[in-house]
């Protein structure tokens, strides 16, 4: 049933590829775990131990004050169409914000929206999957367009003064350096 490698293999790839939604989990070294899902088109696959994902401005900022403290980031996919299956990736972290070069050379990477607040770089050590008998079937209908139509209301400025009114700590006071 399940299997252990690790790098991201061409058929893993392509499963990810088609999947529309994935689940991240960070806990810093002590407080909260945080488990956040993820849609839109933010997830690149960059090499088969290395991957990339657009983090969009959202309510919290829980994962870059984790990963300031803890870089152990996992990822989780399920297969909700088609044949079962779970996929996780487990992995070490780099958070990169607008103002940083690497975020720029990234950012290329997905289609431009002004809710970007930062792309997160994994170094991937172990690709693990497992049956996901248990999944239920999901038909996907659309993404949503609402997170994109708030930031656009908002413009940069507006998404600006929110990651300061909104995004500067974690639910536990963590710092998240999304403001320097």
């Amino acid at each position: 049933m399940g299997k252990k490698t690790d790098h991201i293999a061409p058929h893993i790839a392509e499963f990810i590829k088609n999947q529309h939604l994935f689940f991240v989990g960070t806990a810093a070294n002590e407080g909260r775990v945080n488990l956040s899902p993820k849609g839109t088109d933010s997830f690149r696959v960059i090499n088969k131990n290395k991957i990339i994902w657009l983090n969009l401005t959202g309510s919290g900022n829980e994962t870059a004050a984790h990963l300031l403290q803890n870089n152990r980031m996992t990822i989780m996919f399920c297969a909700f169409e088609g044949k079962p299956l779970i996929l996780r990736l487990y992995g070490n972290a780099t958070i990169f914000h607008p103002r940083d070069k690497a975020f720029k050379t990234y950012s290329a990477h997905f289609p431009k929206a002004v809710g970007s607040r930062q792309i997160i770089e994994m170094d991937v050590d172990l690709v693990q999957t497992s049956c996901g008998f248990g999944v239920p079937f999901m038909n996907y209908k659309e993404e949503r367009s609402t997170l994109d139509e708030w930031a656009e209301q908002k413009g940069q400025d507006g998404i600006k003064q929110y990651w300061k009114d909104k995004n500067t700590k974690s639910i536990d006071g963590f710092e998240t350096e999304i403001i320097k």
